[in-house]
């Protein structure tokens, strides 16, 4: 399939540069498949759209402070032939990283900018001077393609600890505002649990503690599994054949009740009802005939228009970018045509798009 065949028109003013004043205020675009058709509801009506039995399965990773900006040190500051050992070690530049996945003994993949401008062995520094002084230093130790390096942080065992001070929220490119205090706590899902996301599994942004315990009365078990969002989620195609697009691997974990709990329902007929694309990558990477096996892991699994879905019977999730292998995954669920007239009627009704923005249940 061609990249064209997953394009549209979206009016910038319809990029939501911030959260609704609460998560359930969302509007939500309903779908339904078999007969071919949507209808424009609300977020907190998700609760009587759902069927008693129905297994909503969430994605419990949280995000890290991921986004680091510091400076670059060393003999490497300056272009070659105006080297000065002795006076380089003072001269910094501005450097920017993204912390993308933990590579185990204080090495993370990072995604750093301007990348070209970083060799091996140059040293990055990031500090705040906010409050309490706080300081990250790391090595660059590899490099790879599209700005990729691998960093080596000197004090690996407080790295986490150390993100929540200098790290900023990485909200992505198209919310054009800095991080604010507010998105620490809405650019997170209230059941987050375990950090090692670069990326907000959006779809969860909506839900609260009151609709889920509504769900929970009415029926619908929630269950939860672990996917860390990263390059792989977000990374844009850039072949026109999107079969020769490849993903980058992302870290996840089905724990072994969990996949009891999914499994049983399975057998029982129950709808499996997934919350965000990260989810389905996650459930359908595991999938062993019509069943999910526990474990942990990575998965590259692409999803595009032809794919046999053999867990998920349902989808809550945001509305995506063009050209993305988010909208390839849900034409793949729902059909391509069906989701670009859905897209349509949801530019022409004014959604919020994106990240922060309203979304779409497909049935």
């Amino acid at each position: 399939m061609n990249l064209s065949d997953f394009d549209y028109h979206l009016p910038p003013e319809l990029v939501a540069q911030y959260p609704a004043r609460r998560r359930e205020d969302a509007r939500m675009l309903v779908v339904q498949r078999s007969e071919g058709r949507f209808f424009d509801s609300q977020f907190r009506r998700l609760p009587q759209l759902l069927s008693r039995d129905d297994v909503l399965v969430v994605n419990n990773s949280r995000v890290l402070a991921a986004r680091l900006l510091g400076r670059r040190m060393g003999v490497h500051a300056l272009p070659p032939g105006k080297r000065n050992p002795a006076r380089s070690a003072h001269l910094t530049s501005a450097i920017e990283a993204l912390l993308l996945r933990p590579l185990g003994d204080g090495n993370w993949e990072a995604l750093v900018r301007p990348g070209q401008k970083v060799p091996l062995g140059e040293r990055l520094f990031f500090e705040t001077t906010e409050g309490k002084p706080e300081r990250l230093e790391a090595e660059v130790i590899g490099r790879g393609d599209y700005g990729l390096r691998t960093l080596r942080f000197a004090d690996a065992a407080a790295l986490e600890k150390k993100l929540r001070r200098i790290g900023h929220v990485p909200l992505p490119p198209y919310i054009r505002r800095p991080d604010e205090a507010l998105d620490r706590r809405r650019y997170q899902t209230v059941y987050a649990r375990h950090a090692g996301s670069v990326a907000a599994p959006t779809a969860g942004l909506h839900l609260t503690r009151r609709i889920m315990g509504e769900l929970a009365r009415r029926g619908v078990e929630i269950v939860e599994i672990t996917l860390h969002v990263g390059l792989g989620t977000f990374q844009p195609v850039h072949e026109s054949q999107i079969e020769a697009h490849q993903l980058h691997p992302e870290q996840f974990e089905i724990q072994p009740e969990a996949a009891a709990r999914i499994n049983g329902a399975l057998e029982r007929g129950h709808r499996i009802v997934a919350v965000g694309t990260t989810t389905v990558r996650t459930l359908e990477h595991a999938a062993r005939d019509s069943r999910v096996a526990p474990g942990t892991g990575d998965t590259q699994l692409f999803i595009m228009p032809g794919f046999p879905f053999r867990v998920v019977g349902g989808l809550l999730t945001n509305f995506h970018l063009p050209r993305t292998t988010l909208l390839m995954l849900v034409s793949a669920f729902a059909g391509r045509n069906l989701i670009l007239a859905a897209y349509e009627h949801a530019v022409r009704e004014r959604y919020r798009f994106y990240s922060y923005g309203d979304c779409m249940l497909i049935l």
